[in-house]
């Protein structure tokens, strides 16, 4: 993507800030540029067939996984991201295949409009996805006691004080 920059928001992490002090660095997660990295990354740790990954796409717009269950901060080096949440990859006959994409990531919340950078990064690495989220969460941080949300069936109101949610993305302004 060399003079082009990537698709999207950058999104700050917004999560537990003891997460982002226990990143150390230099161990981010692992960069895929092309499915040749996926292959080698996947056979040095033994996996093959279908497996789930933590992954973030990084400012460059290139992906980075870590093994599921790994914080995104982590796997993000601490800094910002275009788009974060797990992804189902499978080795098909024709090559890496992503299943099931989401974009699960309570440490950066990224609104499902983040997906044109997700699947960028996808399609510049090889890797065969579906066309858009197969699971998307919508995160609103509450106006009145600042508490992070999922939105759950299309209904803005704030599980901790009942407020009403705003109707766009919040969670880029800081908390109080």
């Amino acid at each position: 993507m060399s003079g082009v920059s990537p698709p999207g928001r950058r999104y700050g992490y917004v999560g537990p800030p003891e997460l982002r002090q226990a990143v150390v660095a230099g161990t981010e997660g692992q960069v895929i540029r092309r499915a040749a990295d996926l292959d080698a990354w996947t056979a040095a740790a033994g996996q093959d067939g279908e497996e789930t990954f933590t992954f973030v796409v990084g400012p460059d717009g290139l992906l980075r996984l870590a093994p599921r269950r790994s914080e995104h901060v982590a796997c993000a080096g601490g800094g910002e991201v275009l788009g974060a949440g797990e992804v189902t990859l499978r080795r098909t006959g024709g090559g890496w295949r992503a299943d099931e994409v989401s974009n699960q990531s309570t440490g950066y919340c990224p609104d499902p409009d983040s997906w044109p950078a997700v699947a960028a990064a996808l399609d510049r690495a090889g890797i065969a996805r579906p066309d858009g989220f197969t699971y998307a969460l919508v995160f609103r941080r509450c106006e009145r006691c600042r508490e992070n949300n999922v939105v759950r069936e299309g209904v803005f109101v704030c599980v901790f004080c009942d407020a009403d949610l705003p109707a766009a993305w919040n969670l880029g302004a800081s908390p109080s």
